[in-house]
């Protein structure tokens, strides 16, 4: 178990209260499944090619993110060629590939020379009914095939029933029951939010009851459409799920997928679980990322936003530098970072004489005082922060 309080973070001492711990069942090893140069490339218009996929694995191993989907086979010879290389790099990461319940398709998994195979096919009840028109028999019977098949050709196979949160019950329940009685089983098996419309108390229902009908380990993917994929995805491993499904940046198909950074950032300062994760690999490869797809994170994006230490209030900018925890519950420079004091509007007049002393000036009060109004008389007219230029030559006004 980790601690809520160090040089490099200070987080709410409740989250290590025992009636919080006791809750959670963590006596497990915890896999991190990273999906970005699949799911995460599915973001409309993004197009990784492959040296790029190559890099990025790379790189997601070198940051010990334990399992890397590749991508998917079947979609290019592209694609297909991209994980071969990233097999033969010879990583210390797993590398899976996707497929569909189809034999083809489980084939060319094991022709790229991958660990495992993680196997689509749908089960929301809206997709079944409106968009594929399948009964709960023919995910059955396509699940159990394609298990066989992907065990046939010695796969560690993860069966992905698609859209589960939005499952009939008695649907759901039947499959799983098919599984406990088949003679060949997967290794695991998704729960999978893809609409991500799932409670985080509705993710550790579910992940206990996909544990206690099969006995399987289960493996949690989560989408952001409430804005609730990373709370699910840690509901669900506090409840036992083994492996966590994420992508860096929270790339993914409209609001996207969890993000990995976000997700160890939680599992490890908020939890106490040891990821074997690099934080400070995953912010600098964060901006590979975004540099190769044009996806560019908003400023105050969770660990990697590049404006999260930034502070313009005047509240506190004493101990922006002196004391980082009073003012984040993450020192800065555990990510990599520093903190920033900028002006503006809110600025006030410790805001002043701290970046007075970054110009090495020294003026009195009378002069601090009206430098202040300056500051906040030109962020409001320009509606924006002030630059360090516009900064200084408000202060050679006074200095000449």
């Amino acid at each position: 178990m980790g601690t809520w309080k160090n040089d490099d973070w200070w987080v709410s001492p409740f989250n290590y209260h025992k009636a919080v711990t006791d809750k959670m069942d963590l006596n497990h090893s915890l896999k991190l499944h990273d999906a970005t140069l699949r799911d995460g490339e599915q973001t409309p218009g993004v197009v990784l090619r492959k040296e790029e996929k190559i890099e990025v694995a790379t790189k997601l191993a070198e940051a010990g993110v334990h399992r890397i989907e590749a991508g998917m086979p079947a979609v290019s010879e592209d694609d297909r060629q991209a994980i071969e290389a990233i097999k033969k790099k010879g990583l210390p990461s797993e590398i899976f590939a996707f497929a569909r319940a189809m034999e083809k398709d489980l084939v060319l998994c094991k022709e790229c020379g991958v660990d495992g195979a993680i196997i689509e096919l749908p089960l929301g009840k809206p997709k079944l009914e409106l968009q594929f028109k399948w009964d709960i028999q023919r995910v059955i019977d396509m699940s159990l095939g394609a298990i066989e098949k992907s065990k046939e050709v010695g796969l560690y196979t993860v069966l992905f029933p698609y859209d589960t949160t939005r499952a009939d019950e008695e649907d759901m329940e039947k499959l799983l029951d098919a599984i406990n009685k088949a003679s060949v089983k997967p290794d695991s098996i998704g729960l999978v939010d893809t609409m991500g419309c799932a409670l985080p108390g509705t993710a550790a229902f579910m992940t206990r009851l996909i544990k206690d009908k099969t006995g399987l380990p289960v493996e949690i993917h989560t989408h952001n459409d409430f804005g609730l994929a990373l709370a699910v995805t840690l509901e669900a491993v506090a409840a036992g799920a083994e492996v966590a499904h994420c992508c860096l940046n929270g790339m993914g198909e409209r609001t996207g997928n969890c993000a990995l950074e976000e997700l160890v950032m939680a599992l490890e300062l908020l939890m106490g679980v040891d990821t074997g994760v690099d934080i400070k690999k995953l912010v600098a490869l964060s901006e590979t990322l975004e540099k190769m797809t044009g996806v560019v994170m908003p400023e105050n994006k969770p660990v990697v936003g590049r404006g999260n230490f930034t502070r313009e209030s005047g509240i506190g900018a004493d101990a922006l530098l002196t004391a980082p925890l009073a003012m984040f519950a993450t020192n800065p420079f555990y990510l990599g970072r520093a903190p920033k004091l900028v002006l503006g509007k809110k600025s006030g007049a410790t805001s002043i004489e701290m970046k007075l002393k970054e110009l090495g000036v020294s003026v009195d009060d009378e002069v601090k005082a009206a430098l202040l109004q300056d500051v906040k008389a030109m962020g409001i007219e320009k509606k924006r922060l002030l630059t360090d230029a516009e900064f200084a030559a408000l202060v050679g006004k006074y200095t000449k």
